[in-house]
């Protein structure tokens, strides 16, 4: 019995000297100053103004970031998960590596943001401005893109499967190597696109725009494409919707 007794007290003053010399992680400081690494998760940062700042490595998962401004910032591997960032602004900001699944940025502008291998998987992304972004390698997959503008932006080897892309806009974007399969971009505009060796097998990609895009090499095996426009579309080797290889120099038509 008294073995008991002092083999347990022994344990927990153990364990109390440990928590004293090994504290927990301490949790966010949502009054730090802007800076590499700041931890702002769960803050409430709306209509915060950080332009130009270096936020590199930061946390702000959950943190409401409704309206503010991040434009020409450096987020490069932040971590955002599941954050609120309606209507912020993120325009020329670099964010490569930077992690936002889940998140919420309807209407929010990433015009010329550079997010290679960002991470935007499973969010809600609706008329979210992406013109003339580097994305390369990028995931949306599962997100709610519709009505969001991508023209021009550079999608090459992106990854858009199961993505909602009704009505998105993607005249100009280079997806060459990009993933959408069963993504559903009914009447989505690919007018000048490039997307070569892309991937559309199982796309809804009903009344969709690719007059004048680059489609050589790429899949559309089991896609719908009731109603789509391919006017003076590059067809040459495409694999066409009943799994038949275009001949090459198709132009318009599957041959």
């Amino acid at each position: 019995m008294n073995n008991w007794i002092y083999s347990n007290t022994f344990g927990t003053l153990l364990a109390v000297l440990a928590i004293g010399c090994f504290p927990l992680s301490a949790g966010a400081g949502c009054d730090d100053e802007p800076s590499p690494g700041v931890n702002w998760a769960g803050c409430d940062k709306r209509g915060v103004d950080l332009s130009g700042m270096d936020l590199s490595g930061a946390v702000l998962t959950r943190a409401n970031l409704e309206n503010a401004n991040f434009s020409g910032s450096r987020l490069s591997h932040a971590d955002l998960n599941l954050a609120t960032l309606t209507k912020a602004k993120f325009d020329k900001s670099r964010m490569i590596g930077a992690r936002l699944i889940g998140i919420n940025a309807q209407g929010a502008s990433f015009h010329k943001a550079v997010l290679d291998d960002a991470s935007l998987s499973r969010s809600i992304l609706n008329s979210a401005v992406f013109s003339q972004a580097r994305l390369r390698r990028a995931s949306f997959y599962e997100s709610s893109l519709e009505n969001a503008d991508f023209a021009g932006a550079n999608l090459e080897a992106a990854r858009l499967e199961r993505a909602k892309l009704f009505a998105t806009r993607f005249e100009g974007a280079r997806l060459a190597s990009a993933n959408l399969e069963a993504a559903d971009a009914e009447t989505a505009s690919f007018t000048n696109a490039v997307l070569v060796k892309a991937k559309l097998d199982n796309a809804v990609l009903r009344e969709a725009d690719f007059s004048n895009a680059d489609l050589s090499k790429a899949s559309l095996r089991e896609a719908n494409i009731d109603d789509a426009i391919f006017d003076n579309a590059q067809l040459s080797d495409t694999i066409w919707v009943q799994y038949q290889r275009c001949r090459s120099g198709s132009v318009g038509e599957c041959r």
